[in-house]
């Protein structure tokens, strides 16, 4: 038990994830890093502009990236090396909204090509979320395990508040397309959607990250919207929400096949183990916020369907 209770783990060596007042930084997505990438040339040799949140600048080069300037943001926007050739996605690019800028993230097809041959095609979903994105990805398998989400955090906001604007294609179904298998037809309408999460975690001696689960909100976006939605209010639930009439099965734990991943004190991406709901007075001691373009699990989406958000605050 005395191990069991080392919350020592993040809160030396993470992001500032927010302010005195609680709010993160670069919120307002108004400042941006390019990256300028070469692929290889057995992909075709094309340099990408991949982009970050973060402070003005640029982070040129085929190297990892890493968050710059106390940004707590990272994105879906990556630099991958597979049996030493360098390929990227870029799914979220800097939009324009209400004189500054917003995030843009979209649903598409990335389709590698070998000697001017199309051989792989895999969709992709745009994601911004707190935490990193540990690069280069060297491989297709569960994606979500190259990602480290949360950042530190001990407030608790009564609701999260952000700009939004969201088009779908009006399609009754999605595919899933791998690169590796045919593409399949998947029933159900694609959605957009955001995740808050405050967690309560601890780090064991063999560097396994558990959680209880301290406060929730989840929402999906099905319908297009008739330009910007401003300073929309989702309401933060805390403790055990699942006998409220507003809980949805997809605001549940995540466990099993759907585990996220954080690093460790040992630098490891570990699954995060959410052993169950806190109390609903608990303080937190972490934050996770995601915002996808598409929510059907990896490789699962409709190519064409789009998030824009901006302006993400907490309410106190």
């Amino acid at each position: 038990m005395k191990i069991k209770c080392l919350l020592l783990v993040f809160l030396t060596i993470s992001i500032n994830a927010y302010s005195e007042e609680g709010q993160l930084s670069y919120s307002n997505f108004d400042s941006w890093i390019t990256r300028s990438i070469k692929e290889s040339v057995l992909v075709g040799g094309n340099t990408r502009t991949l982009y970050e949140v973060g402070p003005t600048g640029t982070f040129n080069g085929v190297r990892a990236f890493t968050n710059q300037g106390g940004c707590p943001w990272a994105n879906s926007n990556v630099y991958a090396k597979v049996a030493g050739v360098v390929k990227t996605n870029v799914s979220v690019y800097p939009d324009v909204h209400a004189g500054g800028k917003c995030a843009k993230l979209c649903t598409h097809i990335v389709s590698c090509k070998a000697l001017g041959v199309v051989n792989i095609s895999v969709l992709a979903a745009g994601s911004v979320f707190t935490g990193t994105m540990i690069e280069p990805v060297t491989g297709s398998s569960n994606p979500l395990s190259r990602i480290s989400l949360g950042v530190p955090f001990t407030k608790r906001p009564k609701a999260i508040k952000f700009d939004y604007k969201y088009y779908n294609n009006g399609s009754d179904s999605r595919i899933r397309e791998t690169g590796f298998s045919k593409t399949k037809v998947i029933p159900g309408k694609d959605m957009a959607g955001c995740v808050c999460l405050l967690q309560k975690r601890w780090e064991d001696a063999d560097g396994n990250i558990h959680a209880l689960r301290v406060g929730t909100m989840r929402v999906r976006f099905d319908k297009n919207t008739k330009g910007w939605v401003e300073a929309k209010e989702f309401p933060i639930h805390y403790g055990d929400i699942t006998k409220e009439s507003y809980y949805r099965d997809y605001m549940s734990l995540f466990t099993g096949e759907h585990v996220l991943y954080a690093l460790n004190s040992k630098g490891k991406n570990v699954p995060i183990l959410e052993e169950g709901w806190a109390d609903a007075t608990e303080t937190p001691t972490h934050l996770i916020i995601k915002f996808d373009s598409s929510t059907g699990g990896a490789y699962i989406g409709t190519e064409g369907n789009t998030l824009w958000i901006d302006n993400v605050k907490f309410v106190y």
